[in-house]
């Protein structure tokens, strides 16, 4: 069974796109349906805002051992894509003046502090939204359930290592995105989840959109699922894996529906649906501005990011939007100002990159002329490259990557280390040349693209060698 709804600002139903012809939902049903199914995805939600009007679309099963069904009003983790919600819920508190967008984080929170001292002086908020902070992503830390967990987190990562210098290159950085969570509980003087609730959820309307587990369960909640690709897979052994501290990176539930919404107010100048302004103009706009281009723009399709969001160039059509995934669960946000179009689409588990391919392909081509780039992969005949330059060890904070040249091709090892070195055994990846810095890696799977992960070797501002492997960035040190 599925379902559909379409809403628009005036409370009326309607099927118009923006070309004002009719937006058929039985044929998008069909598509979301068959996709689904061909992907072996056990269910998936999908929201297209068209014309004001948001549609919203379900189909397949919440959890493959009860079979619960999907519907329009289930909801999903959402990952990263929570870094929107907090980079938003930080804007409007530069919006109303409370808040400095470069003033040093240190000035409001004495207590931040990383490994390098002048380092800790220099980071600020805009940085920190960016993801040029030089901040790693994966420090690791339960700083418990309760209303502090942020500011433990902050204390616990105190003189935590930088991926690279602050302003010299984007890495991506949950740390950093964790440190703004604290920011918005100084400043406002409430915990983290409770001002999302009352700047940013409340104002929107939303009403299936939440933060922590025992929440969720006032709805239809999807349970993620793992499994071979290519095959069904089976319940994840845990609905949630993250700390409570981790909710301004990573977790926030909700229905694809409001997730549309929120992108509806950025699409409409900073004003929700029932004309309630969130953020002013400029500050939206600001946003969408481009800070830093990515070297990496694979790995979740950026060209570069803004402030929060990443942003996207379909051959000279511009986007914004973001990716996030839990355990077993997975969300793809897409907004297309020129078309006035934002496409969310929330799944759990499968192949839902590969459903998100398909389906985003056919979708902003019709509602919006856009191209989508084709799945990363080597060409046909992969270039002759000199792999030398780059054989080295690179590190980042929890990682070392060693790459080597074998036989004339290249191989990299990515091992977990320090504080992460029991999360996983060390990856063999082989390299395929793309370009003459760009590379596929083999044998990993498809986490990070629909079949080979980028390898992408760069430099930073002050010349040192360093390599992207899903957005974070290595300096080389050997």
């Amino acid at each position: 069974m599925s379902k559909n709804v379409s809403w628009d600002v005036q409370g009326n139903w309607g099927t118009r796109d923006s070309a004002g012809k009719k937006l058929d939902l039985v044929h998008w049903q069909n598509r979301l349906d068959a996709l689904r199914a061909e992907h072996h995805v056990p269910a998936a939600s999908l929201a297209v805002l068209v014309d004001g009007t948001v549609h919203e679309l379900a189909s397949g099963v919440l959890h493959r051992g009860t079979g619960v069904t999907a519907t329009t009003d289930s909801v999903y983790q959402m990952g990263s894509i929570a870094k929107v919600y907090t980079a938003t819920l930080i804007m409007r508190l530069v919006d109303s003046g409370r808040l400095d967008l470069d003033a040093p984080v240190v000035d409001v929170l004495p207590e931040f502090s990383v490994a390098d001292p002048e380092a800790t002086r220099a980071i600020t908020t805009r940085q920190l939204l960016s993801h040029t902070s030089g901040l790693t992503c994966d420090f690791t830390y339960d700083s418990g359930r309760g209303d502090d967990c942020l500011a433990k987190y902050v204390e616990a990562a105190k003189d935590v290592a930088l991926d690279c210098p602050p302003g010299a290159a984007i890495s991506y950085s949950s740390v950093g995105y964790n440190v703004l969570g604290r920011i918005v509980e100084v400043v406002t003087g409430q915990v983290w989840d409770e001002a999302l609730k009352d700047l940013l959820l409340t104002p929107l309307g939303v009403t299936h959109t939440m933060t922590l587990p025992e929440e969720a369960l006032r709805f239809r909640a999807a349970m993620g699922h793992l499994g071979e690709a290519g095959q069904d897979p089976e319940p994840a052994p845990s609905w949630d894996l993250m700390p409570r501290s981790a909710g301004p990176y990573g977790r926030v539930i909700a229905t694809a529906g409001d997730v549309a919404r929120l992108a509806q107010m950025h699409l409409n100048g900073g004003v929700a649906q029932d004309g309630t302004r969130v953020l002013s103009e400029e500050t939206v706009a600001l946003m969408q501005q481009r800070v830093v281009d990515s070297p990496d723009k694979w790995t979740v399709s950026a060209d570069g990011w803004g402030l929060g969001w990443t942003l996207y160039d379909w051959n000279g059509v511009q986007g914004y939007g973001h990716d996030g995934a839990s355990i077993g669960q997975y969300g793809y946000l897409r907004v297309v100002p020129s078309a006035g179009v934002a496409v969310a689409l929330l799944t759990n588990g499968g192949g839902a990159r590969e459903l998100y391919a398909a389906l985003y392909r056919e979708l902003l081509a019709e509602l919006a002329g856009v191209t989508m780039p084709e799945p990363f992969a080597p060409p046909a005949q992969p270039p002759v490259v000199d792999f030398a330059p780059f054989v080295g060890t690179y590190r980042r904070e929890g990682v070392v990557i060693t790459v080597t040249e074998r036989d004339g091709a290249g191989h990299a090892v990515y091992e977990f280390v320090d504080g992460m070195k029991d999360f996983s055994e060390p990856l063999e990846i082989d390299l395929v040349p793309v370009t003459e810095t760009v590379f596929a890696g083999t044998g990993v799977g498809a986490a990070f693209s629909e079949d080979y992960m980028p390898v992408v070797f760069s430099t930073l501002e002050d010349g040192t060698a360093c390599v992207y492997i899903g957005m974070r960035c290595g300096p080389k040190v050997a």
